[in-house]
Order: structure tokens, then C-alpha cells, then sequence
């Protein structure tokens, strides 16, 4: 049982707070109005290095020390933080090694926030030093129930430093430079290194970011793991001296620049933090929580940031209406957390956050809309209690996600600039979310054997063994999906002979010959000749369109136009005991929905109940209780039927039975 922190049994409730960005004195006042919301547990001191270091030489903690002090004496918890996602100005001005380089060789300035190179020896040093004093100082403070390093890690750097770290990288991945010119396919261009020292950084001067992918998608790799490091210093400094806490440092989603599958390793608990833009559907948010849960197994996580009222950074920065922020925190809990957490708890008075929504507005006091709705879910997190801790989601859909893929899809040079790998993979995930039917995202080195059905959409980059593990979950059983654009290269984009989807092919049972990719204005259609009452004739389908050949598998659909009419478009393969189908096309949406239905159903998964369109219900269970979510993202009351026996909404202790109304943007935990 992973609770978060024995000190504190029940979902976090809070976020970042910034005393030190007023007079002290205002804390007396901040702690009053967190009483009155609920909030049981604060992140600080997230951007106070300058504060806490003003010079190389002086640290000053006394200013914390006493506003932790204040924080636990009235009830407050605290996730205490590494302040090491921006340095102080005398860093960047006494050591110039901190500040990073980009890919056109400019060099930064002081400034901004994740603004340093990850390969700096002295941005390394003074990080982990003000960790481990702060490990030291504060270990037995009564206060602390978990450990926030740093914030948003991220950025790249293409510095001295860089260089020299990355040859070093390289040679302990291939050994030799013949054998780094193999995987490399440096014949390309007349390419070949006949020393490690002779490797450039990948550049926008001489268009290495879109010409050379081997050396981009390794240098992504580095990258990921130059920026790891330095996470890992603080983690290791701090375990030594507060070995019994959870360490975690806060992720955001789908986030492109670091391999969260790779970095979810080394986090004790997941979080991270959910800014959807204004119109985005629910299902994204679903996807990227489930994303979120899957890069850790499927563990709860921790909502680390969400914003109470609006996001500062958009053009258009639009509130949440009414009701829509509790309604997405309890959309966070359905689909995983253990936390609710905002940014920020006090509206910033300057600089580029200030417009940024708060728990405390400007004005200062608890009569707002905004106040009074956190207030709300702050009584009811806290009647909660314990109830949903540790709680899990089963799922016996997975769909297959990985950061590898995700480089290589989006640096390939054709066959069209619009490949967006994260957009496919919500679209696949949406599929399955407004059904209501649970879906798991895997990582690629995850344990396929729990699920029933595997989703592999843009498979496009194979690791060694993959395809292998893919083939042994069929042929024990299991339901395959993927799609165009699959099986083409290996790990260091190189593309497999013998015809696509390489290593997929026997298990497919396909050879792809040629990939044609459509102009937004021109589109395909799929005729089918599945005989099921609940598929269309046809369906609308474009953007790329592989010509391929049956070698043992079964045509379901066919192109309806062009000079590919009455080729296969969906195929489905009996291998082993399991079946394998393949899409070639992209699909409107509705046949996802029809074709992901056919496919639960043959495996009895089936949704947890019937509900109205943009009613989202999930599961927790933990033991032999099972908890279900209500979620109505619809701008307008709905009825549900409950069936005759009666179940209990932990949040209002109201029975439900027969059929029922349920408010706009309103929430049911049902027992």
C-alpha cells in the first residue's frame, strides 16, 4: 500500500505557495483563508534559491524555518522543494557554464526558469549541495510529508560541455566508431566518423535537426538523460538522509522533451501537472492522466498542479466556468490521483505569472466565486478521507505509448509533415474513453500479460524484442491493434528490409508496399464488408494510405477511390491463439468507435454502465471495494438509470435508485 504519507492519510489538498514573495507578515492572513478551504498541505519553496543562497558563501533558512514552523502549528502540511529550477543571479553571473546553448549556437542569459545546462559541473554542485541542506535541516520537521525536487524539468543545450559529454555517451553505447557508423547508416552523404571527437551537435546552422535522424534521436536520448542526472543528484542526496519519503519532481504529460517512461523509473510517486487549453474535450485530460498513471505501472499519482480559475500563458485566457474545476479534480482522482494541487495558492502581484489564477485573488480575501468553490471541494476531499487512498484502476485494454516513438515519428522527413504522434495516440484513446471502457496506457517495456487487447497506434520505431513480446501476447490470446505507419524502423531509424511493417509482417500478415500520403483537401473512404449491423458501409479515412497485400490475413474493408480502389484496408490475422488486425489508414472517428466495440465485446469487456454522450465513468477498487465515477461534462443536467438496487454518493451520502438526475458538470463516487 503506497500511501503518500502516513502524517497526513487522506488526498492532498493544496499547492505552491510563494511567501517569500510578500511580507512575512502575510502569512498570518494566507493561513487563515487555507483553513477555511480545507487546504492541508502547501509546496514551498519552489523558486526561492535566490532567497535561501544570496551569495556562494551565505544560506539563509531562517525565513523558511519559520514559516514552516507557522504552516504545521496550524494544521499545514508541507511538500517541501528543491528550489533548483531557476538559479540565482550570481550563479549565472560568477559561473557562465550554467547557462545553456541553443541549437544555433547562442548562448542564453540570465533569466527565465529550467534556464541552465545540464551537463554544468557547477549548476550539478551548488543543486545537490542546497538538496542535502535542506535534507539535513529538516528531516525531523513534523511538517514534512513528501520531497518536490526542482520543477518542469525540461530544455536542451548544445554547449561545450554537451559536446563532450554526449562522445562520452556514445562511446559507452557502441563501443566503437565502426560500429556507430553502422547503426548510424553514415554512408548517407558520406557521413562516416572515423573518431568519436569528430561528432557535431545536431544544429539548425547546417540543418542536421531535419536531415540526420540517427544522430538527432540519439542526441533527444542524451538530452533526456543529461537532464535526469541532475534530478538524480538531488534524489540521491536527499534518500541518504530522509530515506522514508517520497521523492518526486512534477511531469506534464505528453510533455515531448524527456522520456517520462525512462524518467517514471526513478520518481517514488507520479506527478504532474494538467493545463488543458480552453475547448479541449475531456477525453484528452483522460488520456493524459492515463498516460501519467502509465508511465509508473498503472500507480496512483499526484495532481500536482492544476489552476483554480485560469491559465496565464494562452492567448485567450479563459476561466473555468462554474463548476468545471471541481469537476476536473475529481476527473484527476477517477482516473488515478491521490492529490488535488493548484498553482498557486496566492495570486502574484508581478512578473509573468501575476494574471495567473489563485486560491487567494488580488483582492485578497474569501469572497470570490473561485475561493468559495475550492472551499467547497476542500470540505468535501476532507470528509473523504481516507476512503480512495491507494485505490487502483483495472483494465484489460492497454494502449502502448513510448517516447522513442514519439521523436522518431515527429524528426522523419516524410512521408508527410503533419505526423503528430501524441494526437493519434488521444484519438486511439477516445475511442475507448467516451464508451466508458477503461484503457491503460503501456509502456513499451511494460508487462503485456495482464490485458486482453493491445493498441499500438503509429508503432513506427521497433526496440530489440518488442515485436517478439507482441508476438508471444497474441499467440497466447491476445487482440493486437495497429496502424499505418508501423513497423518500419529500428531502434536507431534505420528502416527494417524486406518489405513493411518488418518485424510485424509475419504477425500481421501483410507486406505493405507503398505509403501515399493525402493533402488535407483530398480523402479516401473505406468500404466494409465486416457482416455486423453496428458498422456503416462506409467510412471517411485520408491523411496516409498504405497499399498493401494479404499474406494469410482476412480483408475487412477496402479503399472506396483512387487507383487503390478495392485494395485492403483493414486486415485482420489468426496468430496462435489471438488475432492481429491492422489499419491502414486513418480513420474518422465513428469507426473507431465501431470497430473498438466489435473488438471489447469478443472479449466481454464491456462498460461499466450506460450513460448519456460526455457522461464519464470510470472505476477504483481497492480490495473488495469498488468505487464509481460520475463525471457529466455536459453544459446541461442529464438522466441516468441506476437500476433497481440502490448505491450511496460518497460525496452528498444521497442514495441513487431508478433513474436520476444529475446536474451539469456534476460528480458521483458511488459505493
Amino acid at each position: 500500500m503506497l500511501v503518500i504519507n502516513s502524517k497526513l492519510p487522506k488526498i492532498f489538498y493544496g499547492g505552491d505557495y510563494n511567501p517569500d514573495q510578500w511580507p512575512e507578515d502575510t502569512c498570518d492572513e494566507d493561513i487563515r483563508l487555507f483553513k477555511l478551504a480545507k487546504i492541508n498541505v502547501v509546496t514551498l519553496p519552489v523558486f526561492s534559491w535566490a532567497k535561501l543562497q544570496p551569495s556562494e558563501e551565505v544560506y539563509d533558512f531562517q525565513w523558511l524555518d519559520r514559516i514552516l514552523d507557522k504552516l504545521y502549528m496550524s494544521g499545514i502540511f508541507v511538500c517541501l522543494a528543491t528550489p533548483t529550477a531557476a538559479h540565482p543571479a550570481w550563479m549565472a553571473h560568477r559561473y557562465p557554464d550554467t547557462l545553456p546553448v541553443d541549437s544555433s549556437g547562442r548562448k542564453a542569459t540570465f533569466g527565465r526558469r529550467v534556464n541552465f545546462c545540464p551537463q554544468s559541473k557547477t549548476y550539478r554542485h551548488y543543486s545537490v549541495k542546497i538538496a542535502e541542506l535542506m535534507a539535513l535541516r529538516y528531516k525531523e520537521h513534523p511538517g514534512l510529508v513528501i520531497w518536490h525536487i526542482a520543477n518542469e524539468y525540461g530544455g536542451s543545450c548544445y554547449c561545450e560541455n554537451c559536446l563532450n559529454a554526449f562522445h562520452i555517451w556514445l562511446k559507452e553505447k557502441y563501443a566503437t566508431i565502426e560500429h556507430l557508423n553502422k547503426c548510424w547508416y553514415t554512408n548517407f552523404w558520406g557521413h562516416t566518423y572515423y573518431q568519436f571527437e569528430e561528432i557535431a551537435l545536431p544544429s539548425d546552422l547546417n540543418g542536421d535537426n531535419e536531415c540526420f535522424q540517427p544522430l538527432l534521436l540519439d542526441y533527444k536520448r542524451f538530452m533526456s538523460d543529461s537532464v535526469l542526472e541532475c534530478y538524480l543528484g538531488e534524489y540521491e542526496a536527499i534518500k541518504k538522509i530522509t530515506p522514508d519519503l517520497l521523492i518526486t519532481t512534477n511531469l506534464m504529460g505528453s510533455f515531448k522533451e524527456l522520456d517520462y517512461g525512462k524518467w517514471a523509473k526513478h520518481l517514488d510517486i507520479v506527478s504532474w501537472d494538467n493545463y488543458p487549453g480552453f475547448g479541449d474535450p475531456y477525453t484528452n485530460m483522460s488520456a493524459s492522466h492515463s498516460l501519467m498513471r502509465g508511465v509508473k505501472d498503472g500507480a496512483p499519482f499526484m495532481l500536482m498542479e492544476q489552476t483554480p480559475s485560469q491559465q496565464n500563458w494562452a492567448y485567450y485566457n479563459t476561466l473555468k466556468r462554474p463548476g468545471v474545476m471541481r469537476l476536473w479534480s475529481y476527473q484527476a482522482i477517477a482516473h488515478g490521483a491521490d492529490t488535488v494541487m493548484f498553482f498557486q495558492m496566492r495570486r502574484s502581484l508581478g512578473a509573468c505569472e501575476k494574471y495567473h489564477g489563485a486560491l487567494i485573488a488580488h483582492c485578497g480575501h474569501e469572497n470570490t466565486r473561485v475561493f468559495n468553490e475550492c472551499k467547497v471541494l476542500g470540505e468535501e476531499l476532507d470528509y473523504l478521507g481516507d476512503k480512495l487512498l491507494d485505490s487502483k484502476i483495472q483494465s484489460k485494454v492497454g494502449i502502448l505509448f513510448d517516447w522513442d516513438n514519439y521523436w522518431a515519428t515527429e524528426m522523419s522527413v516524410g512521408p508527410s509533415r503533419d505526423l503528430k504522434y501524441v494526437k493519434h495516440f488521444e484519438k486511439y484513446h477516445r475511442a475507448f474513453s467516451i464508451q466508458n471502457i477503461p484503457a491503460d496506457v503501456v509502456m513499451f517495456d511494460a508487462d503485456f500479460s495482464k490485458y486482453e487487447i493491445l493498441v499500438a497506434p503509429l508503432m513506427y520505431l521497433l526496440q530489440p524484442g518488442v515485436a517478439k513480446r507482441v508476438k508471444d501476447f497474441v499467440a497466447c490470446g491476445g487482440t493486437f491493434v495497429t496502424t499505418y505507419f508501423s513497423g518500419i524502423v529500428n531502434e536507431n531509424d534505420i528502416v527494417t528490409t524486406g518489405g513493411y511493417p518488418g518485424e510485424l509482417r509475419e504477425l500481421l500478415g501483410i507486406w505493405v508496399e507503398e505509403i501515399d500520403a493525402l493533402p488535407p483537401s483530398k480523402r479516401n473512404s473505406m468500404v466494409m464488408s465486416i457482416d455486423d449491423s453496428s458498422f456503416s458501409k462506409t467510412y471517411d479515412c485520408g491523411f496516409l494510405c498504405d497499399l498493401l497485400h494479404c499474406e494469410g490475413a482476412k480483408p475487412l474493408a477496402v479503399y472506396g477511390n483512387d487507383f487503390y480502389k478495392g485494395t485492403p484496408c483493414l486486415t485482420q490475422n489468426n496468430f496462435g491463439k489471438g488475432n492481429a488486425y491492422y489499419i491502414a489508414t486513418d480513420p474518422e472517428d465513428d469507426f473507431l468507435v465501431h470497430f473498438m466495440r466489435k473488438i471489447t465485446s469478443e472479449k466481454s469487456i464491456a462498460p461499466f454502465m450506460k450513460v448519456p454522450l460526455n457522461v464519464e465513468v470510470t472505476q477504483r477498487i481497492k480490495g473488495d471495494q469498488v468505487f464509481t465515477f460520475i463525471l457529466n461534462h455536459n453544459d446541461e443536467a442529464v438522466e441516468i438509470d441506476f437500476g433497481k438496487s440502490s448505491c450511496t454518493d460518497l460525496i452528498t451520502r444521497k442514495e441513487f435508485k431508478g433513474v436520476q438526475t444529475i446536474a451539469q458538470k456534476d460528480v458521483l463516487i458511488l459505493s
